[in-house]
């Protein structure tokens, strides 16, 4: 463990890096919550052991005039021993000159979005988070990590350093750590150390509020009660204030936005600040009316059955594989004899069809059609080459797709496909366009016959044939493929399964929080 006190040590130990390397920021008085966090960037994330690096930084510029700069909780000493006991390998903590060195005059600030500040904390703690993000910035700049831990309990500094990053185009990846609470429910903080035990106790009031105020919303009013009016921050703020507590605000956002609700919508923040002794205290709680969706499109070829049942299983989500409905259909089709290309003869054989989608032994994606295993069979270049032209005609389309949103309708799953995130779910909480050039398609397409006992033909002849495909699913009149406006693209040459995997989980964490869909597992 390394203690670093200055620019030229931290430069130094930088240089001697030859791993990824994570950073945790803090303002020290490490507590569980920070220990979480440097476990956190301690684990590999398909590139090796990381180094960690924690700074210890009481940032005089998030703090206001009458706030507790002066006193704020400080012991290096503890700071080291906990950092290197949770996997840390060395400790920045700077002298203010060292990250402001021409002074508060001289520094170039970063100014967050203005979106961003018109609730919860911002409006009652001016300059608060520009003086967070400049001094982040600040820190990446020297220490230049491949990614950035940060706790979801500071929930809108989360929101806004992601977008202030990301304005920036800074090569960072920032993942947000559930919320860690002591026995009592009570957020660990540095803060919570000026507590005493009667402070404490109504301390604990916030966490329970929040909950219960929660839990009325998603599930109703306990039976025999009736729903009370008042809008959710009124209630919460009305049961807050009957319990003791001295509520500075009470507010239910959107989630990314932060844009004030009346009820909740989609993924949102029910959040509130209280006075506690010597403390002011915030909490909240993440509301999501269903489980999440992942809409996975792109080209054939891709990848995408692979990551998305990988990833599926990663996030605890369910795998639901739409191409195999396409090629079950395709293989019917040519089973019954009837012209792929001819609508009417199709539509025919979609009468009394039966298909039945399960997960074999290995986690393998199994297909059943009117009694017929074909799980193996609907992979072969026969079916292959006509799925796309099933796929095409409408009535295919919309028997399949109103079968996909029936299985969608209660959330909880990853689908992959051409149409996913466009027609099938455009509500997904994230939608992925995954792709791959033309080449590279090819080149896995030819390994993948190869593995499954088929004779693949020359790389030519499968580039000129992906490259049809791409034409015929882009241009037909039902549901062509194209990016969903909302979607992030993902590139996968020269990535492997894994990165391809944790890029999906990165991406995924930028839009549903631990605390609202925990990792499997996850204590």
């Amino acid at each position: 463990m390394q203690l670093l006190r200055t620019r030229r040590d931290l430069l130094a130990w930088r240089r001697a890096q030859e791993c990824p390397l994570h950073f945790v920021p803090t303002m020290g008085a490490l507590h569980a919550g920070h220990r979480a966090l440097i476990r956190r960037a301690a684990q590999p994330r398909g590139a090796g052991a990381p180094a960690v690096l924690v700074s210890v930084y009481v940032n005089p510029l998030q703090f206001g005039p009458q706030e507790d700069f002066q006193r704020y909780p400080r012991d290096l000493a503890a700071d080291l021993k906990a950092a290197a006991a949770a996997g840390a390998q060395a400790l920045f903590a700077p002298a203010v000159d060292e990250i402001q060195p021409t002074g508060e005059e001289g520094l170039t600030r970063i100014l967050p979005p203005a979106f961003l500040l018109r609730s919860l904390c911002a409006p009652g703690r001016p300059g608060h988070f520009e003086g967070v993000a400049t001094v982040v910035v600040r820190l990446l700049a020297l220490v230049r990590p491949q990614r950035l831990l940060l706790g979801e309990k500071d929930w809108q500094q989360l929101v806004i350093l992601r977008r202030v990053l990301a304005d920036l185009a800074l090569p960072v990846v920032v993942e947000g750590c559930a919320t860690v609470r002591e026995a009592d429910g009570l957020a660990c903080s540095s803060r919570n150390r000026y507590l005493d035990a009667a402070d404490r106790r109504l301390a604990a009031v916030l966490p329970a509020t929040l909950r219960a105020v929660g839990a009325s919303l998603l599930n109703g009013p306990p039976a025999g009660r009736p729903e009370r009016a008042a809008e959710p921050p009124v209630r919460l703020r009305q049961a807050l204030e009957q319990a003791g507590a001295v509520v500075e605000y009470s507010e239910l956002v959107a989630a990314h936005s932060l844009a004030p609700l009346s009820r909740p919508r989609g993924l949102c923040v029910l959040a509130a600040a209280i006075r506690c002794g010597p403390s002011r205290l915030i909490d909240h709680i993440l509301l999501m009316s269903r489980p999440p969706i992942v809409a996975i499109d792109g080209p054939a070829g891709a990848g995408k059955s692979t990551v998305t049942r990988a990833l599926a299983e990663r996030l605890g989500l369910l795998y639901l594989d739409t191409g195999a409905m396409y090629r079950a259909v395709t293989w019917w089709v040519q089973h019954q004899g009837a012209d792929p290309a001819d609508a009417a003869a199709v539509e025919r054989c979609l009468l009394g069809l039966e298909l039945q989608l399960g997960t074999g032994t290995a986690g393998e994606t199994t297909v059943q059609i009117n009694g017929h295993e074909v799980s193996a069979a609907i992979r072969s270049p026969e079916v292959t080459g006509q799925v796309s032209q099933v796929a095409a005609h409408g009535c295919v389309r919309r028997a399949l797709t109103a079968q996909q949103q029936a299985m969608g309708a209660r959330g909880g799953l990853v689908a992959e496909g051409r149409d996913i995130g466009t027609a099938v779910f455009p509500d997904a909480e994230l939608k992925v366009f995954l792709t791959a050039t033309v080449a590279e398609r090819a080149r896995r397409r030819a390994h993948d016959l190869g593995q499954r006992g088929f004779t693949a033909p020359s790389l030519t002849e499968l580039e000129a044939q992906i490259a049809e495909r791409d034409r015929l699913d882009s241009t037909r009149s039902e549901a062509p493929l194209q990016q969903a406006d909302d979607a992030e693209e993902l590139v996968t040459d020269g990535m492997s399964i894994e990165a391809v995997i944790q890029a999906l989980v990165d991406l995924f964490r930028q839009r549903v929080p631990e605390e609202a869909w925990p990792d499997p597992g996850a204590a």
